[in-house]
């Protein structure tokens, strides 16, 4: 299960970026442009990343690779 711990993350986006699935469901979000939409896995909200969809992770970890302080992580189920 896709994990976030919130006293570690900047809320920089930068994991909203880089997932794939995010990206196949707001393409937008590939320029940069946070998702308007809470089908997505994630975005950020109040300055922190909100988990929404996390049933819907791929596990590619891309996430993790990109965040700063490696705030969002995977949880063996």
């Amino acid at each position: 299960m896709l994990c976030v711990n919130q006293d570690h993350c900047l809320g920089c986006g930068a994991c909203v970026i880089v997932c794939p699935v995010n990206q196949e469901i707001y393409p937008e979000v590939i320029g940069g442009n946070g998702p308007d939409t809470t089908d997505v896995v994630m975005l950020v909200e109040n300055g922190v990343i909100k988990l929404f969809h996390p049933e819907k992770c791929v596990t590619c970890m891309k996430c993790n690779d990109t965040c700063p302080t490696k705030a969002i992580y995977h949880k063996g189920d």
